[in-house]
């Protein structure tokens, strides 16, 4: 089977969308290959989320803030899957992504808005990344015969997951 192609998408591209593209690389285990990307790129990624990805033991080295103006252009990868997950890149004018993925929405709260010690704001990126890492585990187990509209539905039902059990992992 070819590596199919998964990009986030958020505003900063600083943090959700950054460590949802780790994950999936993780996670994929070389079944998927994973993007991230904003509509307004802070330019840079969060140092919070680098240094939770290390602490699980995942690699950081590539990962950057950039538009997804990249990826809408001639010579960008084609995308299998294209993810939104903060409310407000869900409700954007998207680009047309070429080879018409499948998009769904799997919204969650902004760990870089949280505020505090740097304890807790370490901890809202660990109860992102506890999310997230639910949500691209569920993900990469959906059977690869699932029709068009039947993987559509299931995307959906990831995004919308009871993200209780992910608090308790904080």
């Amino acid at each position: 089977m070819a590596v199919q192609n998964v990009l986030f998408l958020c505003t900063g591209n600083s943090a959700r969308s950054i460590l949802a593209e780790a994950l999936i690389d993780h996670w994929g285990a070389g079944r998927f290959k994973g993007y991230s990307a904003g509509s307004f790129p802070k330019g840079e990624v969060n140092p919070l989320a680098v240094e939770l990805l290390r602490q699980f033991g995942m690699p950081t080295a590539g990962l950057r803030s950039k538009s997804w103006d990249e990826f809408a252009g001639p010579g960008a990868p084609v995308m299998d899957f294209v993810f939104t997950v903060c409310d407000q890149a869900a409700s954007e004018q998207c680009p047309v992504w070429p080879g018409h993925p499948v998009t769904a929405h799997w919204g969650l709260a902004d760990p870089a808005a949280a505020e505090g010690s740097t304890a807790m704001r370490m901890l809202a990126f660990r109860q992102a990344f506890a999310i997230l890492e639910r949500r691209v585990k569920t993900f990469v187990e959906l059977r690869d015969a699932l029709d068009q509209k039947a993987l559509k539905a299931q995307v959906d039902e990831i995004g919308r997951m009871n993200d209780q059990a992910a608090e308790g992992a904080s």
